[in-house]
């Protein structure tokens, strides 16, 4: 099982990061939130799952892996540096790379088996963030992003953006972190 989640974490993380789908779909936002959202809520636990006795040294404290990843998704959202990231090849890295590193962050802190609840908190407050998130970009009256970008305003695309964040980070991470609360009542109920 641990074997076939690494396998098909890194298949995902190539079509990802390898095919153009930009050009593909003619779609630049939500191409863009698909692959932030597959790194995040996709493939980092697919990882952390997968490979977690080599990702044993990316532990720390669930509540610090959540507040270090709210701080890198909101700030690669802000116009200017979601700018560079479309913009420029070694800005597009930075972006992809540090959203995948503080996917893993969580998702391998998360898990901890010593760190359950915390670790169900974690991943519920992600869950809230993400949807905060995906509502704002929804909800924005304009697209916030073309004129830095230097593309034609979609609206639409930044709403479509937004519904991928919701229907992919907020279930994710809802559910995972419901799965961590009932495995650490399992674990510390004495009648069970």
């Amino acid at each position: 099982m641990t074997r076939s989640a690494t396998y098909l974490g890194f298949a995902l993380l190539c079509i990802l990061w390898l095919l153009p789908l930009e050009r593909l779909t003619g779609a630049a936002f939500p191409v863009h939130m698909l692959r932030h959202m597959g790194l995040v809520a996709v493939i980092a636990p697919l990882l952390a799952f997968g490979l977690a006795d080599r990702l044993r040294w990316l532990r720390i404290s669930p509540l610090i892996a959540t507040v270090l990843e709210f701080m890198v998704v909101w700030a690669w959202h802000l116009p200017q540096l979601h700018g560079m990231a479309y913009l420029l090849p070694a800005g597009f890295a930075l972006e992809q790379g540090s959203f995948l590193l503080v996917g893993l962050l969580v998702w391998v802190s998360a898990l901890r088996v010593d760190r359950g609840l915390a670790g169900a908190g974690s991943l519920l407050l992600t869950s809230m963030h993400m949807t905060l998130l995906g509502a704002l970009l929804i909800l924005a009256p304009r697209d916030v992003f073309a004129e830095i970008c230097g593309r034609a305003a979609d609206l639409g695309g930044q709403q479509l953006g937004g519904l991928l964040m919701l229907g992919i980070g907020t279930p994710v991470y809802l559910i995972a972190g419901l799965w961590l609360v009932g495995r650490d009542l399992r674990t510390t109920d004495p009648a069970i």
